[in-house]
């Protein structure tokens, strides 16, 4: 019987999609966290020596530019949005661009829009210059295009994005790390009963079961998010895991089976049809 764990997907994994979130990569008041990306770029580098492939879908644009231009903190207006996202990019993908390049890791830029997911030529041309970086040792980081994004093409979170972005590259597993540890029956911040759901074999189900709460303060989306990324990931057989990114050694953790999570593994994933 095969074991059904987040260590197991990920020991079972050769490649991995990551996604870190704006509340994981933000300080408490707001700027980045430049020594969470350090050290999250070496824990990459320990995966890589592995054998494993990563591609990270990388949030922060935002945060990296009100970090940038403080006196835009309380502009509204949505162009003014747009423009800190133009700005910040550049400061996010900077600083992992350091941070990797001390692991002696290379990075490669990918901003995406919905409107590219639908278009067959752009997909063709995104999924071989992602497979084109990963064999050449290089790691993909992926946003979304949100300074030229609206409505009508906008994905509007990096929950479904990362989700998009496994099933274009194939991924054996996606992994979205937040500032939660899971999906519990309810929110653990204000219910003392709450229970941390381990492995989610029935995605509807657990709708049904549990209370689906806002997003939070930093990010755009909500467990919600997490729960339609998982949807899409577990309709293309790829499992999901969902693990608070802001522990310390979140992912080295979540491989050593030491750090709590949800797995959803999908009525159709196979390590389901392992065990049956």
């Amino acid at each position: 019987m095969t074991e059904t764990t987040s260590s197991a997907a990920i020991a079972a994994a050769r490649k991995i999609v990551i996604k870190i979130g704006s509340s994981t990569l933000a300080k408490a008041d707001g700027t980045p966290d430049i020594e969470f990306m350090q050290e999250f770029a070496r824990q990459c580098r320990t995966l890589a020596d592995e054998g494993k492939q990563i591609v990270l879908v990388s949030s922060g644009a935002q945060v990296s530019g009100l970090a940038t231009i403080h006196g835009w903190a309380r502009r509204r207006d949505v162009h003014y949005r747009q423009a800190l996202c133009a700005i910040g990019q550049v400061e996010l993908m900077n600083q992992w661009r350091l941070a990797f390049g001390r692991q002696n890791l290379h990075i490669g830029q990918l901003l995406l829009t919905k409107e590219d997911f639908e278009d067959d030529h752009r997909t063709l041309n995104m999924r071989n210059t992602i497979f084109t970086l990963v064999d050449e040792g290089v790691v993909p980081i992926i946003n979304e295009n949100d300074s030229v994004s609206f409505d009508e093409i906008k994905i509007g979170d990096n929950d479904n994005l990362s989700a998009l972005t496994a099933i274009l590259w194939s991924a054996d597993l996606l992994i979205l790390f937040s500032d939660i540890d899971g999906v519990y029956t309810d929110n653990p911040k204000t219910c003392a009963d709450a229970r941390l759901i381990e492995v989610v074999p029935d995605i509807p189900a657990l709708r049904a079961g549990i209370t689906i709460g806002a997003e939070n303060s930093f990010g755009t989306g909500g467990i919600e998010t997490k729960l339609q990324a998982a949807e899409k990931a577990a309709s293309y057989g790829i499992p999901m895991i969902l693990a608070n990114g802001s522990r310390p050694d979140s992912l080295l953790l979540l491989k050593s089976g030491g750090l709590r999570s949800t797995l959803f593994i999908g009525k159709e994933n196979c390590l389901l049809n392992e065990i049956k």
